[in-house]
């Protein structure tokens, strides 16, 4: 037995903070509506034999009583390469993000990025992803930006499309170290690797980060509460007229996440919802 796959039934609204808890353990997440409007399953993919009672306190620190969850063990499979070679190319606006298995050429108008599906988040197959590439593809129709910023970068996937969109150069942050390292793969993949500064970091608190501010552009594609908390720190670090684009947020927790931002001087500007997740697209007044 190479792996374990954990199981949990949760509403849909618990899905990405348990997904977060779970991350320090899995190599891959997954989940799934089991009735429309209603329960989710939550599949992890541990490496290496778990111990239930970490699991537990880690899901503790989302819900007071954790959901019930299982653990079986799964056959030898490199599940990362099943992945991969499942993962079709996809298209949003003129971003197409694909897997290194595909090699036939893309239209000349597209943006191509290369990005395996890995152990960071951002691939493209989440509604979250794509509402931020489809927002920064309709900030790049009217502003022209010198200095982009990605808070929680992930797999990298919006730094890149940044640097692909503006040609300028890109810093970008995440608070896992395994995320900075795949970030930098990816950078390199795709041959940004000049243009994009990855470090690892809390937020906005880096030294590359504070040096280069006022950014023109900020992408954080996180979580409700982390977008609230660093609403301030947003501020400070966006120009006047900048663009915010924020996503991670469910649709029903648009409100709390508008109002920390509005009391911050960031006004809405659209918004995209997409299988119950919404992407904002603020600016700093």
């Amino acid at each position: 037995m190479s792996g374990w796959k954990l199981e949990l039934v949760c509403p849909r609204a618990d899905v990405e903070p348990f997904g977060a808890a779970l991350d320090p353990f899995s190599v891959a997440i997954a989940a799934f509506e089991i009735v429309p409007g209603g329960s989710w399953r939550l599949e992890a993919y541990l490496d290496g034999a778990p111990d239930p009672a970490d699991l537990e306190a880690a899901l503790a620190t989302v819900a007071a009583r954790p959901p019930h969850f299982t653990v079986v063990p799964l056959p030898t499979v490199d599940w990362l390469s099943e992945n991969r070679r499942d993962f079709p190319a996809q298209r949003f606006g003129r971003f197409e993000l694909r897997g290194s298995h595909i090699d036939s050429p893309p239209p000349p108008s597209r943006i191509v990025l290369t990005i395996d599906a890995a152990t960071a988040f951002g691939s493209g197959e989440h509604a979250t992803t794509r509402g931020c590439l489809l927002l920064l593809e309709r900030i790049a129709k009217r502003k022209r930006c010198r200095r982009p910023l990605d808070i929680g970068c992930g797999s990298g996937v919006l730094a890149l499309a940044m640097a692909r969109l503006w040609r300028k150069p890109v810093v970008a942050g995440d608070l896992d170290p395994e995320s900075v390292r795949v970030a930098r793969e990816n950078a390199r993949i795709n041959a940004e690797a000049a243009r994009l500064t990855i470090v690892n970091a809390a937020g906005y608190r880096h030294r590359a980060i504070a040096r280069r501010r006022p950014y023109d552009v900020v992408a954080a594609n996180i979580l409700a509460r982390p977008l609230m908390r660093l609403a301030p720190a947003l501020r400070r670090h966006l120009a006047r007229g900048g663009y915010a684009v924020l996503s991670g947020l469910l649709v029903e927790q648009e409100a709390q996440v508008l109002s920390a931002h509005r009391a911050q001087r960031l006004a809405l500007v659209t918004r995209l919802r997409d299988k119950g997740w919404s992407a904002l697209l603020l600016r700093r007044r």
